[in-house]
């Protein structure tokens, strides 16, 4: 009187349907996407701006610059970025294009092309204050400040 446990053809379909949705959901999610930012001009572009040229005509040939140099320096920056990014894996820079023209007033001095290798790393939180000082033990603290007390800076001048 053991009764078997079988799946139906209907319960056996709602298997396979739910079992193919939860899969392509996580293929779906392991499938690479790339993101562009950010904007360069094309080679051609470039290459048609001069040495010499005003700074009037590479905006009109190029166009807005992406940032343009700190306070002191005339420089412009077209900066691009391709980031790819997969799953729940750190998003991964596969590459950077930097066009820098840099200006003498109002005239172009240097036309330069960077790209990825050209780069580096900088840590910007190392979680370290950095102070001018030397470091000093405890002891040379505390040994330190012997003598450099008198009574009226305890007790008050009057």
């Amino acid at each position: 009187m053991c009764r078997e446990n079988r799946m139906s053809k209907g319960d056996m379909k709602k298997f396979l349907v739910v079992s193919l949705f939860w899969a392509s959901l996580l293929v779906a999610g392991c499938v690479p996407k790339v993101d562009v930012h950010g904007y360069v001009p094309i080679a051609e572009d470039v290459a048609s701006i001069a040495v010499g040229e005003a700074q009037e005509n590479v905006l009109a040939r190029l166009g807005e610059p992406t940032t343009r140099g700190l306070a002191g320096t005339n420089a412009w920056y077209y900066i691009s970025s391709k980031v790819r990014r997969v799953a729940f894996f750190a998003p991964k820079e596969i590459e950077r294009q930097i066009v820098a023209i840099t200006f003498r007033g109002e005239r172009v001095a240097q036309i330069e092309r960077y790209g990825l290798a050209d780069g580096r790393v900088i840590n910007l939180n190392t979680n370290e204050t950095v102070t001018d000082g030397r470091k000093l033990t405890f002891f040379e603290q505390f040994l330190g400040n012997v003598g450099n007390f008198s009574a009226e800076s305890f007790l008050g001048s009057n």
